[in-house]
């Protein structure tokens, strides 16, 4: 059974985190650390195979705590969930071989992918074997699903495409989609929320609200320009 370590600031991300670990018979929980220093001093006297790692954390960033593993030789892989979308940082923590990276939020669905994908970069590792071009392929990839999943109908799905690309450059929040598609927020939340998972969409949060900050959707840049 792998060992896997939560780190996030936000104790109800962190508990999602949890169950949906959880439900995959094949991980267990061992600890949960709200700052990526008492997380490192944890790590270096106890082994864990994954971490599930946010970035934006006090004493300690993912991406510092990363740095300060691989330095001291510290063997764990990491997931990362996080609202940290922008290019430089998804780079910097690609470069650190972080195993996958899940944009907040995320569904059920996106989660448990990075827990088989870890799962296949560790069998391939272990088997000890010559691994195949057809087997490195497999084992890279990131494959979606080839039909949507339950729930999500085609025609309402390029709806909400549809909507998205008159968006403005900042985006549009979920209300607004409800209001120009004639679908609920639930609904519109859904398909937004599929859209990001495959990256066709992308969102940022709007603090110059007034009030509550609210998130904003737009098409990708890549998936508008396509």
């Amino acid at each position: 059974m792998y060992q896997v370590v939560i780190v996030e600031d936000d104790p109800m991300v962190a508990l999602l985190n949890r169950t949906f670990t959880e439900r995959d018979s094949r991980f267990r929980v061992v600890q949960s650390f709200q700052d990526g220093q008492s997380a490192l001093a944890w790590l270096e006297e106890h082994p864990a195979d994954l971490l599930i790692l946010d970035v934006y954390m006090p004493r300690l960033t993912g991406a510092e705590l990363l740095r300060a593993l691989r330095a001291r030789d510290v063997e764990a892989d990491a997931v990362m969930v996080t609202a940290a979308n922008d290019a430089a940082t998804v780079d910097a923590m690609l470069k650190l071989g972080v195993v996958d990276y899940l944009v907040k939020p995320f569904t059920q669905e996106r989660f448990q992918r990075a827990l088989d994908t870890f799962h296949r970069h560790r069998e391939a590792v272990a088997s000890g074997a010559t691994v195949t071009q057809a087997a490195l392929d497999r084992l890279l990839a990131h494959p979606s699903p080839a039909a949507l999943p339950k729930g999500l109908q085609a025609d309402t799905l390029e709806r909400v495409r549809a909507c998205l690309r008159t968006a403005p450059p900042t985006g549009l929040n979920s209300d607004t989609l409800s209001r120009q598609t004639g679908l609920s927020v639930v609904t519109v939340r859904r398909y937004v929320n599929y859209l990001l998972e495959r990256g066709e969409a992308a969102n940022t949060i709007n603090y110059d609200t007034g009030g509550r900050p609210c998130r904003l959707y737009r098409l990708s840049d890549s998936s508008s320009t396509s």
